[in-house]
C-alpha cells in the first residue's frame, strides 16, 4: 500500500499542513469580505449623514412656516421603499413627522369615500407624513390582483389628478416617488427574505406571485404614470437596483422640493441622471421600448 505523503510549511515557528494552510486562506479571505462589505455599507451610511441633517433643517423649515408635506413611496415588492424610508427619517424629529402604511381597507372603510382613510393620516401644520404606498395602491396592486372593480379604477384614475391639485392649492407639498426595480434583482431580494429568518416576515403571499405578474404590474405602472403625472404633482423615478445610490437621491429629492432656510451650499444637490428620472422621461422612455420591441422592458 502506497503511503500519502504530506506536504508540511512551517509558518511562524509553527508547523502546519498545506489542508490546513489551504482552509486558513479560505476563512481568512471570507473574513475579509465580510469585513469590506460591513466597511462599504458603513461607508455608505456615512455619506448620507450630511442630507440627513439637511432633513433635520427642512424640517425646522416647516415647522416655523406652519407649513404641511406628503411624501408617497411607492413601487414593486422588494423595490427598497422601506430602507429608503428608515434612511429619511433616521435623524429627525419624532414629534413633527409620521411613517403611514395602511393594510387592507375595513368593512367601515370600504363603505367610505375612497380618500377617507388617507385623509384621516395628513398632515398638521408644521409635519411631515410618509405614506409607505398610498392611494396609488389602487392605481397599482388593487387593480393588478382585482382588489377593486374595473368601474373603481376608472374612477381613481379619473378623478387623482384634482384630488392632489386641491391639495397642492392649500399649500400641501406633495412628493410623488416610483422605485423602479429590475425583475432580477426583485427576484433575487425574494429569495434573501425566503431564507433570512430576520428578513422572513417582509414576505407575503402576494410578493410570491410579483414576478408572476411581472408585466401587468409594468403595464399598470405605465398607465399610472402616463395618466397621474402633472406639474402640481409630478412623478420622480428612483432606479433602485442599487440601494445606496437610490437612498442618496432620494433625499436629494425630497431636500430639493422645498426652498427651506439654511441650506448648506457646500452640499451636492444635483441629481445623478442614470438614477433619478421624471415621470415624462419615463413614459418616453417605454414608449421607445414598444416601439422598438413591441414589449416594455422594465
Amino acid at each position: 500500500m502506497e503511503n500519502k505523503i504530506q506536504d508540511i510549511f512551517e509558518v511562524d515557528g509553527k508547523h502546519i499542513s498545506l489542508e490546513d494552510l489551504i482552509h486558513g486562506y479560505k476563512k481568512s479571505k471570507a473574513v475579509r469580505k465580510t469585513k469590506n462589505k460591513a466597511e462599504f455599507k458603513r461607508d455608505n451610511e456615512q455619506k448620507l449623514k450630511p442630507y440627513q441633517a439637511e432633513l433635520i433643517k427642512l424640517q425646522k423649515y416647516l415647522e416655523d412656516t406652519n407649513k404641511k408635506m406628503i411624501i408617497l413611496f411607492e413601487g414593486r415588492d422588494a423595490a427598497g421603499k422601506g430602507g429608503t424610508i428608515r434612511r429619511v427619517t433616521r435623524y429627525m424629529d419624532e414629534k413633527h413627522y409620521r411613517v403611514v402604511a395602511l393594510g387592507k381597507p375595513t368593512e367601515e372603510q370600504k363603505t367610505q369615500w375612497f380618500y377617507q382613510k388617507y385623509i384621516n393620516h395628513f398632515p398638521r401644520g408644521g409635519e411631515i407624513v410618509l405614506f409607505d404606498r398610498s392611494w396609488y395602491n389602487r392605481a397599482m396592486v388593487e387593480s393588478v390582483f382585482n382588489f377593486c372593480t374595473p368601474r373603481e379604477y376608472q374612477d381613481f384614475m379619473n378623478g387623482v389628478k384634482g384630488f392632489e391639485n386641491d391639495l397642492v392649492r392649500q399649500g400641501i407639498i406633495i412628493v410623488k416617488l416610483y422605485y423602479s426595480v429590475t425583475k432580477d434583482e426583485q427576484a433575487r431580494r425574494f429569495e434573501r427574505r425566503k431564507n433570512d429568518p430576520l428578513r422572513q416576515w417582509k414576505l407575503s403571499e402576494i410578493d410570491l406571485q410579483a414576478q408572476e405578474k411581472w408585466d401587468d404590474f409594468t403595464s399598470t405602472k405605465y398607465n399610472m404614470i402616463k395618466q397621474t403625472h402633472s406639474h402640481n404633482a409630478p412623478w420622480t423615478i428612483v432606479r433602485s437596483k442599487d440601494k445606496q445610490k437610490a437612498r442618496m437621491e432620494s433625499l436629494k429629492v425630497i431636500l430639493n422640493a422645498v426652498d427651506y432656510d439654511g441650506r448648506e451650499e457646500h452640499l451636492n444637490y444635483a441629481l445623478d441622471p442614470e438614477i433619478v428620472i421624471s415621470g415624462a422621461r419615463e413614459i418616453e422612455i417605454m414608449d421607445a421600448q414598444i416601439t422598438s420591441t413591441g414589449k416594455f422592458i422594465g
